[in-house]
C-alpha cells in the first residue's frame, strides 16, 4: 500500500526526510508585524531571528487550512497527519476537519491525525516511527495504534537560551525576565503528557541547565536502548552535539538523530533553544 505522512511544518525534517517523497511539509505562517514569512523551503532562519529579537511584541503563526491538507488526499493509499500539539496550535484541528470533509464526500479512505501532544522533535519522532512501520508493511489499523502508544509514552524536554518569548507572550513579567536574564538563570521545560508546557527545573548557566535536562531524561525515559533519541536545535549545532554527549553519559540510546529547527520551532525554541524528544 502506498503511504504519505503530512506533517505541519513545526516538525524538524532531518536532510534525508526532506529528500523522502513519503514525507510532505503543510506550512504554517508567521506573523512577525506586518511580516508574513512562509515556513517553507524558502525560509530563511537568520533573518526570522533577525525580526523576532527585532520587534518588541510576540510573534504570532497560523496554522494551515484544511485545503493545504485535503491536496494531498488522493496521493496515497493511507495518510497520515503529524501535527503540533492540539494545545500550542489549530494545526490539529484543521487537519482532523479536513479528514471529515473529505470522508464526507468520498470512499471511505484510510486518513489518521496523530496529535503529537508535542511540538518540533517530538513531531519528527513521531513522522519516522509511523515511517519505519509502513515501510515493513504493517497494516494501517496497526500502525495507528502502536504509534498512538508511542506519543503516550515519548517525552519531551527543552531548555531555552533566552526568556524574551517567554515574556512576549505574558508567560513571565517584564521584571521577571529581567531578573532571571539578569542572574543567566536558564529554564529546562517539558510537557506535561497532554501537550501543556510546565518548568521541569532551572539553573545558573546553560551547561547546568543541559546536565539538568539530562537527569530528568533519565529519570523518566522509557526503554531509552530500544528508542531512538530526537535533538532539535535553533542555529547551534555546537551545543546539539554537546546535549548528545551529556545525555549518552547518562544512558543509552539506540539511535541519535540531530536537526535544526524550521520556523515554527524557532519561533518557539527561539535563538540558541534546545528540544529533545525521546
Amino acid at each position: 500500500m502506498s503511504y504519505l505522512i503530512l506533517c505541519d511544518s513545526c516538525t524538524d525534517f532531518t536532510r534525508e526526510m526532506e529528500q523522502d517523497a513519503h514525507f510532505i511539509r503543510i506550512p504554517l505562517t508567521l506573523h512577525v508585524g506586518e511580516d508574513d514569512i512562509i515556513d517553507d523551503e524558502t525560509f530563511d532562519q537568520k533573518s526570522f531571528l533577525k525580526k523576532v529579537a527585532e520587534y518588541p511584541e510576540c510573534p504570532k503563526s497560523s496554522c494551515p487550512g484544511p485545503e493545504n491538507f485535503m491536496e494531498y488526499f488522493e496521493q496515497a493509499d493511507d495518510i497520515y497527519i503529524v501535527t503540533l500539539s492540539s494545545n500550542l496550535s489549530g494545526s490539529y484541528n484543521s487537519a482532523e476537519l479536513a479528514k471529515n470533509m473529505y470522508l464526507d464526500e468520498h470512499a471511505p479512505k484510510n486518513i489518521h491525525v496523530f496529535n503529537s501532544k508535542s511540538a518540533s522533535a517530538g513531531q519528527s519522532l513521531i513522522a519516522l516511527e509511523t515511517a519505519k512501520r509502513a515501510e515493513n508493511g504493517m497494516p494501517f489499523e496497526q500502525i495507528v495504534k502502536e504509534v498512538t502508544s508511542f506519543i503516550d509514552s515519548m517525552g519531551t524536554k527543552f531548555v531555552l537560551e533566552t526568556l524574551d518569548m517567554l515574556r512576549k507572550n505574558g508567560r513571565l513579567s517584564n521584571i521577571t525576565a529581567l531578573l532571571v536574564n539578569a542572574l543567566n538563570i536558564k529554564l529546562v521545560m517539558t510537557s506535561d503528557g497532554n501537550g501543556q508546557i510546565d518548568k521541569c527545573s532551572q539553573a545558573r548557566g546553560m551547561k547546568k541547565a543541559i546536565a539538568h535536562m539530562a537527569d530528568a531524561i533519565k529519570e523518566d525515559a522509557v526503554d531509552s536502548a530500544n528508542r531512538t533519541l530526537f535533538i532539535s536545535h535553533c542555529n547551534n549545532a555546537e551545543r546539539a552535539e554537546f546535549v548528545k554527549k551529556v545525555i549518552l553519559e547518562k544512558l543509552p540510546f539506540k539511535d541519535v538523530i540531530i536537526a535544526e529547527t524550521g520556523g515554527v520551532s524557532s519561533l518557539y525554541a527561539a535563538d540558541g533553544g534546545i528540544v529533545v524528544c525521546y
